[in-house]
């Protein structure tokens, strides 16, 4: 079975001469691939939904059906939240940058961006209040202040915890795109 999200560093490491590796620029597409902590959180949260799905099988089987029903949904639910912790991230194509968060997802024409830059600074380790010193992709959109500027992926978030060099080329993957797209 294609896994097609575990392609994107590949194809970026095959071509580090070319800024954007890929044939269709149309196609939304993460340039990196997801973390280890984020795989394992929705592996987690899919271990879980399967153990959730087998009681309701047996609810179901013990002819209760509305708390089968119940039952299920709430496995639905989980598996939903596991794909979409999975689907979290920064995506980038000829038509923009979009920011994929856990519930919210903002997508911005690339006309609009003024600047795309890693700048240093405290970030929030793996999403919690504690706060370390760490280096955050911000985004920078035309006609706001600097200081506005949204946090697109840092350091300590749970795709480059503890991987600086997979940081440094998604970031610099995701700038390539913003310079490319931004001139044409």
């Amino acid at each position: 079975m294609p896994l097609p999200f575990l392609t994107a560093d590949r194809a970026f490491e095959a071509a580090d001469d070319v800024a954007l590796p890929f044939d269709d620029h149309e196609r939304w597409r993460r340039p990196y691939r997801p973390g280890p902590w984020r795989v394992g959180m929705a592996a987690l949260w899919l271990l879980l939904a399967s153990y959730v799905l087998f009681a309701a099988v047996i609810i179901a089987l013990t002819g209760t059906l509305p708390g089968a029903a119940v039952v299920f949904g709430i496995a639905l639910a989980i598996i939903v939240s596991a794909l979409r912790l999975l689907r979290a991230g920064v995506w980038v194509s000829a038509r923009g940058l979009r920011h994929v968060g856990f519930f919210l997802t903002r997508t911005v024409p690339w006309d609009q961006i003024a600047a795309v830059r890693t700048v240093q600074q405290p970030v929030r380790w793996l999403g919690l209040p504690r706060t370390v010193q760490g280096q955050a992709l911000m985004l920078v959109r035309q006609g706001r202040a600097a200081d506005d500027a949204p946090t697109l992926m840092t350091t300590h978030n749970a795709d480059f915890l503890a991987r600086f060099a997979a940081f440094d080329r998604a970031a610099d993957a995701v700038e390539a795109w913003a310079a490319e797209n931004r001139r044409g």
